[in-house]
């Protein structure tokens, strides 16, 4: 029998490409098992998959829809590095493990289309590299230090100069940058509802419609309640970034919840994609008030944006998302929007993922900070890792004590009117430049 399709799901141009996610059903009775996970995105069924694929049974809660959060909504980039800090940074601050963090992160791309093609799964997965270019020749110094960093790592990277970026945009708004070409791009919903189905082949249980109300662990096992069940587990794993709610208060606040907007242009024509970014990449580029935008398969630039005031958002967006293509793009032509949603991504106050051990076999983390598509699916891994008992001297996640920021929900709501900070220090290179 098909899957009756899945209604309660925001609004997206993935939500309407996406192939069906397979049947879930709530969760209505208590249930034993060796790791219960809270949190159906890409950390969550990345580890539900690997750990029942290693022969634990797993039970994953989602409180709506497979991938109804940030894994469902995001651009889909497949990028294999933070937005910052780099490699070396991370290795001052984390040592060895940091440095195994890296490595993990340098990977991530890879790992994910490497899974994309183990199970099968139709996303419209295209490893056809990232692209970050530099908006103004100050921001060049970024490129070459990333370039300097991940080479030493043995990552397979290049520096883009001018003329070259000039090609492969089909633009010359931007004046170098750098590549990874293990980055891509996927229809993200497809792929969390792909890694679904992978996950409940291999053993994994998922239960939909199953919000975790409260965790505990009683001092042997850990107990999960929902509205008409209890998961009674071994092991734990909250993999809620951006959308935690009560069930981990301290962890809800180490965060800061902004609103990402994503959109989809009509249809370019083929003979003007041919000219715009024809090697089909993932790109984004230097700025605090980003440009990015990556072809899906019908052909339609899926790019986005951000604003300070919410109100009247979508027609502002397409006005102001709209003359930054037209700007750098003249070749476009007319085009229009046909998709405009959002969604929240996870922001630390110093751009790091934070990884924590929450108690005995009990982990959380949170921070993708706008990078998580590669990352949290390479991070899922490395949870089923810590929950099949590999020492933590052998994991590439960096732990530390969960630290609320202070004033948290105060910055939650003061966080867009960065924006106006972040624009001018882009004016201001490009001005110094």
């Amino acid at each position: 029998m098909k899957p009756e399709p899945v209604t309660d799901h925001a609004p997206s141009l993935w939500a309407e490409t996406a192939p069906d996610a397979p049947r879930t059903e709530p969760l209505t009775t208590d249930i034993d098992t060796d790791i219960v996970i809270i949190g159906g995105g890409f950390t969550g069924l990345s580890c539900a998959l690997h750990s029942a694929e290693a022969g634990r049974s797993v039970v994953l809660l989602e409180a709506r829809e497979i991938g109804f959060g940030a894994s469902g909504r995001n651009n889909g980039q497949v990028i294999p590095a933070l937005t910052r800090p780099d490699p070396d940074d991370l290795v001052a601050r984390f040592g060895a493990d940091g440095e195994r963090f890296v490595a993990l992160l340098g990977g991530a791309a890879q790992l994910l289309f490497d899974l994309v093609r183990e199970h099968g799964i139709e996303c419209e997965a295209e490893q056809n590299g990232w692209i970050q270019p530099a908006h103004s020749p100050g921001r060049m110094a970024i490129a070459e230090r990333r370039v300097a960093q991940w080479s030493r790592r043995g990552m397979d990277v290049d520096l883009i100069d001018k003329d070259t970026m000039h090609q492969l945009l089909g633009s010359d708004a931007w004046h170098g940058g750098w590549t990874a070409r293990t980055g891509g791009t996927v229809n993200p919903l497809a792929l969390a509802r792909g890694m679904t189905a992978a996950a409940i082949k291999a053993g994994a249980k998922v239960f939909t419609q199953s919000p975790a109300l409260s965790t505990r662990h009683n001092g042997t096992r850990w107990i999960v309640e929902t509205k008409n069940g209890c998961v009674s587990a071994g092991g734990l794993l909250i993999a809620t970034n951006a959308y935690t709610d009560e069930i981990n208060t301290n962890l809800k606040h180490e965060i800061v919840p902004v609103l990402s907007w994503q959109m989809a242009t009509t249809p370019i024509t083929d003979n003007v994609r041919k000219t715009v970014l024809s090697g089909r990449q993932a790109v984004s580029d230097t700025r605090g008030d980003l440009r990015f935008f990556r072809y899906d398969r019908t052909g339609r630039l899926i790019t986005g944006g951000a604003l300070i005031i919410g109100a009247g958002a979508v027609p502002r967006l397409k006005t102001l998302v709209g003359q930054r293509l037209r700007t750098a793009f003249p070749q476009l032509g007319e085009f229009g929007f046909t998709h405009v949603w959002n969604g929240h991504i996870g922001m630390t106050t110093d751009y790091t993922p934070r990884f924590h051990d929450i108690g005995p076999d009990g982990y959380a983390w949170a921070g993708c900070n706008g990078r998580g598509v590669a990352l949290a699916v390479a991070v899922g891994r490395e949870f089923a890792r810590a929950l099949s008992g590999l020492p933590k001297v052998d994991l590439a996640l960096p732990f530390t004590d969960i630290e609320p920021i202070p004033f948290q929900p105060l910055l939650r709501h003061l966080a867009p009117l960065n924006l106006n900070t972040y624009r001018w220090r882009d004016s201001r290179e490009l001005l110094e430049s």
